[in-house]
């Protein structure tokens, strides 16, 4: 009696610590809908019974695998063309077969940031000609989780410890008061111009600091930064980001600042951490990062020094320019003064577009950016402002902040300032001159430097260029 139950236990005890047996199981990034990546090798993975052989089926390839000990699985679908036609993605083992269907093959943007990001089209302003049943976009969205270390992504069950995003979603009059509204729009823009499904990542959290979505191989990058003295290390990368990783993107659009407002160069150190982390992370070579320089906010300031607020963080985005693969969406001109988050998501969304369908989808002859800084001369009494993106000059302003139609001509160009070598700062009289701006002072005999919108609030500039885009703000000085 003795023996028989001492066998008993060890029975039992082998029963619980045993493995359960497990059917095949696609990471939740893969759900019927999705929008997977067009022209560069499609990862596909998840989990099941360790040895199992796993096979999967789509657009005319059978590609198999086998767990690894773990009971992970990963595999690769060569290259696809484009396509609208909806499609099944069939994965199976010996135990079980899951059948994902309507799955288009076009363009994938991981959208991450803070809450203007994340900021919905039903809290929006939506233009009348916009068709909100727009079937080709298609959105997935995840719910906000902190990791404090990065977790083995292809690890059995991990995608349960950290998340289960929500499916892939098809844009409709019913369901897109949930899409990423400045995702949407850049989505809808390329769409309308290329006629390819695009897909839209929506990985953010309101409020969220730039520290946090970095991974740690984007940290390495920046090493004599000390990043070690950062706050909130990857957190949200470990818990949302990795999640998303390797599933196959196109690039990346980022959407924040706000939080990082009272930072200066630290800020381009940091997003070069992110954008450059991104890339080694996914393993897919270097992909495009357009990102949003922080609209206008707060009360406007009289003092024609301008430097509080926002002004020094939208220095160090503009220098993010110099990063390989990058674009900004300019938006001094749409902000709100007691909003932080302007309703007008629309011009966000197209100016982030503008970038790509320049950059990344052939339109070589597209005017997509407004006037940047070049360089300046000083001399005979003068301020001689040289621009890049600078085609027909001309002094303009919307109607308000929700204004979404082209800006409309105005006497003259505002928001310019200028100092002696006495440091003291004047408005100045702006004038247009070819594809230079001219600007004199009767209070400034001989100017030094130079500045345009080096403040929060930015709602008194006047300068565009002929494709209504705003200038960016800049400073020639380091005072």
């Amino acid at each position: 009696m003795k023996k028989f139950s001492v066998a008993m236990l060890l029975l039992l005890t082998f029963a619980v610590a045993a493995p359960a047996v497990q059917a095949v199981e696609v990471s939740p990034m893969f759900t019927t809908n999705a929008v997977v990546q067009r022209d560069i090798d499609l990862p596909v993975w998840g989990w099941a019974d360790p040895g199992t052989e796993i096979t999967v089926e789509f657009a005319g390839q059978t590609v198999k695998t086998k767990t690894d000990k773990d009971g992970a699985w990963i595999l690769k679908l060569k290259p696809l063309k484009m396509s609208k036609e909806p499609r099944r993605m069939v994965i199976k083992d010996n135990k079980n077969t899951i059948s994902l269907e309507n799955i288009l093959v076009g363009d994938v943007w991981f959208c991450s940031g803070q809450s203007n990001m994340e900021w919905p089209v039903g809290r929006s302003a939506m233009p009348d000609f916009i068709d909100a049943d727009s079937p080709m976009i298609r959105h997935i969205k995840f719910p906000h989780v902190k990791k404090k270390e990065t977790s083995p992504i292809r690890s059995k069950g991990e995608d349960e410890d950290n998340l289960k995003p929500s499916p892939w979603t098809v844009c409709s009059k019913q369901n897109i008061g949930g899409f990423t509204a400045a995702g949407f729009f850049f989505a809808y823009t390329v769409n309308k111009e290329m006629d390819i499904p695009i897909g839209l990542i929506g990985c953010n959290w309101g409020g969220c600091r730039i520290e946090p979505w970095i991974p740690a191989e984007g940290f390495e990058v920046v090493k004599d930064q000390e990043p070690e003295k950062w706050p909130q290390k990857s957190e949200m990368y470990n818990g949302m980001g990795a999640v998303v990783v390797p599933y196959a993107i196109k690039g990346s659009l980022w959407y924040q600042g706000e939080s990082n407002g009272s930072e200066g160069e630290s800020y381009f150190w940091k997003t070069k951490a992110l954008h450059e982390g991104w890339q080694k992370v996914w393993g897919q070579g270097e992909f495009p990062f357009y990102f949003v320089q922080l609209a206008s906010f707060r009360k406007p300031n009289p003092d024609p020094a301008g430097g509080d607020g926002w002004a020094k963080v939208r220095e160090a985005q503009r220098k993010c320019l110099t990063l390989p693969n990058t674009g900004m969406a300019v938006l001094t001109d749409i902000g709100e003064a007691g909003n932080i988050h302007p309703r007008n998501k629309y011009d966000v969304g197209r100016r982030l577009a503008l970038w790509a369908l320049a950059k990344d989808y052939g339109k070589k002859d597209l005017v997509y950016s407004g006037p940047l800084f070049k360089s300046a001369e000083f001399k005979d009494g003068k301020a001689i402002i040289t621009f890049d993106h600078c085609k027909g000059l001309k002094a303009a302003k919307k109607s308000g902040p929700q204004d979404m139609t082209d800006p409309k001509p105005v006497d003259a160009v505002k928001g310019f300032a200028i100092a002696g070598a006495d440091k003291k700062w004047v408005w100045a009289d702006a004038k247009i001159e070819g594809d230079k701006v001219v600007l004199t002072s009767k209070e400034v005999k001989n100017p030094v430097a130079a500045r345009y919108l080096f403040t929060t609030n930015t709602d008194h500039g006047t300068l565009y260029n002929g494709a209504n885009l705003p200038a960016a703000p800049f400073r020639t000085d380091d005072w």
